[in-house]
């Protein structure tokens, strides 16, 4: 509004047009409309010399939230956010739909997914797609992944602003029946998926809440603690992050490719913006 207000001040606001040469689309960019336009808006970022991202709204929304658990800009997550938009896993997916699906995650607990059984659990078919959102998830490398892992990730994806509900989903699909408690190394988990970090160090988080030394935590011991610890992931866990690697894009018609990342331009943040602190 302040911008639009100083423009509007103003007796003479100069502009500058330029006129790019005609782009003819190939047949492949006929046929494929998102390519083409991918590919006319990597020519309008050369000519207005800016970088260009993949990120949409939503990545916006899940790289500028506020909260305990901030998204960190090299976040994995922005990828399985934009996979899981184009799958339409996010389509429709309420508070009640991610219960549900942490009560079916829960059920298959200790079981650990393929390729094809998690194409079976979504119900959809193996694809390039599918198969990059499930690598997402491969921590051991042994083409396995923990569907509870999948799920915090897409309530991550639907709800930024809250985190401390995703946390608390995640602590049920992990808690023990006995006492509703976790371990050192599912609180792990949790957290290294919650960031969309490679891997995160929680010896200390862990320590800090687990007062009596019993060697497992509940969620009402991790509550009680974030009350005093709101920025608890800046102070125990974002030290010990590991940046993930970027995914290769394969350039297709024109020499674009259809997602482009750019290492620098990671986040949605403007220049000379600053964070408001919780």
């Amino acid at each position: 509004f302040e911008i639009l207000w100083l423009t509007l001040c103003q007796f003479h606001n100069p502009i500058e047009i330029e006129y790019l040469p005609l782009y003819t689309p190939s047949e492949e960019e006929k046929n494929n409309p998102a390519l083409f336009a991918n590919n006319v808006r990597r020519i309008m970022a050369k000519a207005l010399e800016l970088p260009i991202t993949d990120l949409s709204f939503d990545d916006c929304q899940l790289s500028l939230a506020k909260g305990p658990l901030r998204v960190p800009s090299n976040s994995s997550l922005l990828q399985f956010n934009r996979l899981a938009r184009r799958l339409g896993l996010r389509a429709g997916t309420t508070d009640t739909v991610l219960q549900q699906q942490a009560s079916r995650a829960r059920n298959v607990w200790g079981y650990r997914l393929g390729l094809e059984d998690f194409a079976q659990y979504l119900n959809l078919s193996v694809t390039d797609m599918l198969t990059e959102l499930h690598s997402l998830f491969n921590q051991h490398g042994d083409g396995q992944i923990d569907v509870r892992e999948y799920v915090i990730a897409l309530s991550v994806a639907c709800q930024p602003s809250k985190a401390m509900d995703t946390l608390r989903l995640a602590f049920g699909m992990y808690e023990a029946k006995e006492d509703g408690a976790i371990v050192e190394k599912e609180l792990a988990s949790i957290m290294r998926t919650a960031l969309g970090v490679a891997e995160v160090d929680v010896t200390e988080l862990f320590s800090a809440i687990d007062t009596l030394e019993a060697g497992k935590i509940t969620h009402d011991d991790f509550c009680r603690f974030v009350v005093q610890h709101p920025d608890f992931a800046q102070e125990y866990l974002l030290s010990s992050r590991e940046t993930p690697s970027i995914p290769h894009t394969v350039p297709l018609t024109n020499g674009f490719s259809v997602d482009h990342y750019d290492t620098e331009e990671q986040t949605c943040s403007l220049p000379g913006q600053k964070r408001k602190e919780d």
